[in-house]
């Protein structure tokens, strides 16, 4: 018995445009293939750290099995690790077809003006893209083409935040940080949310939603702050214990 040869983990040049090595990993994921067995090998908690996320993800460049969506992002946000040009966040799907949901997930890249995404998918076109939407929402759009193709109606559409390039953060990764639901609004109104959000996030104003619970708080009095400051490092604590 002939053991499969493990496909080499792709390595960054510096005679590489980004293109080419988002090619580059996009093709390392296509060797691993989509997992089609019906076992998931790889146990993926989105609220773990991102460090924690990031050894799952080490541990796929050895074992060399095949992947699903969730897992190909996180393999994703690893090998784009250290390419601060290259900013990487999770898109959400969630569709219907023939009176069932579905769920599906890629990683979306933006750099130099440009969007496109990286991904595993049974369906070549629900997973990359390549670098050359001009907008946040052309990139939605596209997705939501290709699933029409397979007869499939886009009812939500979950965006996160930029996923930060510290791979040993304690930071979760923000999953949902804009909800759409796409099937109750024109596009002109889904174009004009996603606009909105892809300017907030290229100014890096917007904080995870889990940082605005204290803000409500806040708002409710000052005589909170000082109990709050000192309970601060605990909740951190208690944060991390969850994950």
């Amino acid at each position: 018995c002939v053991q499969p040869s493990m496909p080499p983990v792709p390595n960054y040049k510096l005679s590489m445009s980004i293109p080419e090595w988002l090619q580059a990993i996009q093709t390392y994921m296509k060797m691993l293939q989509y997992n089609h067995t019906g076992t998931q090998f790889f146990e993926i908690r989105k609220t773990r750290p991102l460090s924690g996320l990031m050894e799952t993800a080490k541990e796929m460049t050895r074992e060399s099995l095949p992947i699903k969506c969730l897992e190909a992002v996180i393999l994703g946000i690893y090998l784009t690790n250290g390419q601060p040009t290259v900013e990487r966040f999770p898109i959400s799907f969630k569709t219907h077809f023939s009176g069932n949901y579905f769920h599906h997930v890629v990683l979306g890249i933006y750099c130099n003006g440009r969007y496109g995404s990286l991904g595993m998918s049974r369906r070549s076109d629900l997973m990359d893209k390549p670098l050359t939407y001009r907008t946040l929402s052309d990139l939605i759009f596209e997705f939501e083409d290709s699933y029409k193709k397979y007869l499939h109606s886009v009812k939500k559409v979950k965006i996160g935040l930029y996923v930060p390039h510290e791979p040993h953060s304690f930071q979760p990764i923000e999953w949902k940080q804009l909800v759409l639901n796409v099937s109750k609004m024109m596009r002109t109104e889904v174009r004009k949310e996603l606009e909105k959000f892809a300017r907030d996030m290229r100014m890096k104003i917007l904080k995870p939603s889990s940082a605005h619970s204290p803000m409500k708080e806040r708002s409710r009095g000052k005589s909170l702050s000082p109990r709050r400051r000192q309970a601060s490092p605990q909740r951190r604590a208690c944060r991390r214990d969850k994950s």
